[in-house]
């Protein structure tokens, strides 16, 4: 969800002196991962039209002549078309370079609002050490506090992926369980265990900063939905939805106040896990044990 000081560092370094980050235009900038997504096709497969008008009359009709017999030749003798996989590919090929310009976006804001405080950093700043224009940071990014929480939108949907990904037999409830037990089992700073010393400057960070807590609920409030169509849609999957989303929010609160009480990841995790356990009890039962009037 978040990086570690040497990557924020690195990638801020990296946007700020142009250098190459492998692939690319190869100036290693955001602006150029921008220009070379706005591009989408390969510089070497445009052929400028200019060429032909400066070349001599010779080479234009001789240019001319093969082109008149490539159009008469048999529809066979023609280049293939592309396939869908090498059309997905191509997709793929610029979704991923999409991903990448907004994570170096968001981990030379991000470095900057460790440094100095989400308040006191512009968006002006930002773009400027992204080398990019607010207009088009704001096409990325429609609110400055997008530019940290961009780890949380990756993860909008991640409790719907669970439940529509959950293996044969297993119920959305249980599902949803194990996943966070893994989670806490690994350290995941999603659920709040996790002590890395960039993780605990970014949560103080989100936490500290009433903003920053307030545009969160938004993204919860995404998952909510995302989750919601994931159960089959209605009232019924809705109140299911947001329980459970509340009480995935509120165990991983719950255990980052304990560690940035001072409590260490390891030895908080048996009551992280006895909490978890409890709070799915709780979401299994109701709100009132069974028999009670």
């Amino acid at each position: 969800m978040t990086s570690t000081p040497a990557e924020v560092k690195g990638v801020r370094f990296m946007v700020m002196s142009g250098e190459k980050a492998g692939g690319g235009n190869g100036n290693g900038s955001v602006a150029g991962a921008v220009e070379e997504e706005r591009a989408g096709v390969s510089a070497s497969a445009q052929v400028p039209a200019s060429a032909l008008a400066r070349a001599p009359t010779q080479a234009r009709a001789s240019a001319q002549a093969r082109a008149s017999a490539q159009a008469q030749a048999p529809a066979q003798a023609q280049a293939p078309a592309p396939t869908q996989a090498q059309a997905q590919a191509r997709v793929s090929l610029r979704e991923r370079k999409r991903q990448l310009t907004y994570r170096a976006i968001s981990d030379a804001a991000v470095a900057m609002f460790l440094e100095r405080g989400f308040d006191k950093v512009s968006v002006a700043e930002v773009a400027a050490a992204a080398d990019i224009s607010k207009p088009t940071l704001f096409r990325y990014f429609p609110a400055k506090e997008d530019l940290a929480l961009h780890r949380f939108a990756d993860r909008e949907d991640e409790a719907a992926r669970v439940v529509g990904g959950r293996a044969p037999g297993a119920s959305p409830l249980e599902a949803l369980r194990r996943h966070f037990l893994a989670g806490l089992d690994r350290r995941d700073p999603a659920t709040g265990l996790c002590d890395a010393p960039q993780v605990l400057a970014f949560h103080r960070l989100l936490y500290g900063t009433p903003s920053l807590v307030a545009r969160l609920y938004a993204y919860q409030g995404r998952s909510e939905a995302a989750l919601a169509r994931a159960l089959g849609g209605g009232v019924t999957a809705r109140l299911a939805a947001g329980q459970v989303i509340a009480v995935l929010r509120i165990l991983a609160e719950e255990n980052w106040r304990r560690i940035d009480a001072g409590e260490s990841a390891d030895r908080g995790y048996a009551g992280a896990v006895q909490a978890a356990e409890e709070a799915f009890v709780q979401l299994r039962s109701g709100l009132e044990p069974e028999g009670r009037g």
